[in-house]
């Protein structure tokens, strides 16, 4: 009977359709598995196996309320932002049994709640160079570590991205660094000549073979499989360390590799580069999400009409 398939059985399928078939990140997947099963536990206090003819309007519209009341770890209500990763997640499932003809609601019913504008934080020029001045560079760790900064500063690589990257992606000479992002879309990022500079002392420093560009100086300091992949600094690592140069340098905002990126995309539009070049250069898919930097569009476009509207002379 149509409608009659285990639910449970579908959300399981629609994961593996996103880990085979789309290439999507293990934390993506992560994350669509836990807002899924939400869903899926939801609908068993009602019904103790759910169906795909269980996901009614009625069932839906009951779960978003259960969302907006629903409390975090800390006590704290689930954000607007974070219901409507729920409603995300569960808008592509609909679309993936949709376009494997099951019979289903429409995606499209399901509206995102709206939450309010979210506002980027970046750092001034100023503070910057503070940050980026902070390592002591007579050790490879402080090399290591100016190097790593240098290079989200002058490339607005997702930390997640940086943590991946292998020697053999960089070419110096070029200033290119070839990058797999999210859903494995490849893209080619380019390097300040400063952050060429050091990431060329801190290689020469480095007594080793290994593959990753980046690695730890802690722990155990061999690798078994002479690769050095047990020896990759991770994205935890990489946070650590901003913030530890962060309060070294004084700064009073909070400052994160992602506050690197976005810093890097201000300073780009700050002098003069287009929407649609910082879009490529940050690896979104959507010009959309490049659209959060009115901070600085704004702007531009109010100097644009001083200077060259008739009105203002």
């Amino acid at each position: 009977m149509a409608g009659s398939e285990n639910l449970s059985k579908l959300i399981l399928s629609f994961l593996e359709y996103l880990e085979i078939e789309k290439n999507r990140s293990p934390l993506t997947i992560r994350n669509y598995h836990h807002y899924l099963s939400q869903l899926l536990e939801f609908i068993k206090n009602k019904k103790p196996s759910p169906a795909l003819l269980d996901i009614t309007p009625e069932n839906i519209r009951a779960f978003r309320k259960s969302l907006s009341s629903k409390k975090t770890l800390k006590g704290s209500y689930l954000k607007k932002k974070t219901q409507g990763y729920y409603m995300i997640a569960f808008r592509s499932f609909l679309r993936w049994l949709t376009r494997n003809d099951y019979e289903v609601i429409s995606a499209d019913k399901i509206e995102l709640p709206k939450g309010e504008k979210s506002t980027v934080k970046f750092i001034t020029p100023q503070e910057t160079e503070r940050l980026l001045n902070q390592p002591t560079v007579s050790r490879v760790i402080g090399l290591r570590d100016k190097a790593i900064l240098e290079l989200l500063f002058s490339s607005g690589l997702r930390v997640s991205e940086l943590v991946a990257l292998n020697k053999d992606q960089i070419n110096l000479k070029s200033r290119e660094v070839g990058v797999v992002g999210k859903g494995g879309k490849q893209r080619v990022v380019f390097i300040s000549y400063r952050a060429r500079k050091w990431l060329e002392r801190y290689l020469v420093a480095r007594a080793d073979h290994y593959q990753p560009l980046f690695v730890r100086y802690s722990g155990k300091k061999t690798d078994p499989t002479t690769k050095g992949e047990s020896l990759r600094l991770g994205v935890r690592s990489i946070q650590r360390m901003v913030e530890k140069y962060r309060r070294k340098a004084g700064l009073v905002v909070k400052v994160t590799p992602h506050v690197l990126r976005h810093s890097f995309a201000t300073d780009l539009l700050s002098s003069g580069a287009d929407l649609r070049s910082v879009q490529e250069l940050l690896g979104h898919q959507n010009v959309a999400t490049t659209q959060i930097y009115t901070h600085v569009t704004d702007r531009r476009l109010r100097e644009i009409h001083d200077k060259y509207h008739s009105g203002n002379k």
